[in-house]
């Protein structure tokens, strides 16, 4: 397939990953973590859908890999690049099993166990995906400045997974390490799907 149809492929399922990822975490896990059981008991179908946007997710995940790989097939890292995100994508599969069982929960305790298991096995998933991004911002190149947002936002998943294990006293850091890890993903990853398009629509890729 030719460069500029891989490039909108790629940047249209990255925006397709953003906004179910939005929807998946920031509306549906925290309203189970802010209400746990009234939100499975009278909102058990955004649960559902919730679910849903995750599976969406680690498929276009895949299909952003393969993009990336045909696309930057010349590159000595590309291999290596496609592996980690595919290996983060199946992490993420295994991370959603977790989640349906919270649909049958009967109490807070039950429910909040379930996205713990999510949340454990999903940061794993992250920390393969942060070094997907650091090699991927190194066989990109240019834009320079796309490319070292890619290697700031990969870095800083691999160090907020690492401190997640680490710090027994993560939860008072929490929002400077959520913080660290937003704002050069959103740029970066963001900027990089804008880029994708507008490559593949201009043909100039």
């Amino acid at each position: 397939m030719e460069a500029r149809k891989l490039s909108i492929i790629a940047g249209i399922s990255y925006l397709i990953i953003f906004f179910s990822a939005i929807f998946a975490n920031f509306f549906v896990i925290e309203s189970l973590v802010e209400a746990p059981l009234s939100t499975v008991q009278n909102s058990p179908m955004i649960v559902r859908f919730g679910i849903l946007a995750f599976l969406i997710t680690v498929v276009f995940d895949v299909v952003v890999a393969w993009a990336f790989y045909e696309l930057f097939k010349g590159h000595f890292l590309n291999v290596l690049s496609t592996l980690f995100r595919v290996m983060h994508a199946a992490i993420m599969g295994v991370a959603i099993f977790s989640l349906p069982f919270i649909l049958e929960a009967i109490n807070e305790s039950q429910i909040i166990n379930q996205l713990e298991i999510f949340n454990a096995i999903w940061l794993i998933g992250l920390f393969f995906f942060g070094i997907h991004l650091i090699l991927l911002g190194v066989i990109l190149k240019k834009p320079k400045l796309i490319s070292l947002f890619l290697i700031l936002a990969g870095a800083m998943y691999i160090l907020d997974t690492v401190a997640h294990f680490l710090l027994p006293n993560y939860t008072e850091y929490g929002s400077i390490f959520l913080a660290l890890v937003a704002i050069p993903s959103i740029v970066g990853e963001m900027s990089l799907a804008v880029w994708l398009l507008m490559k593949g629509f201009t043909n100039k890729f």
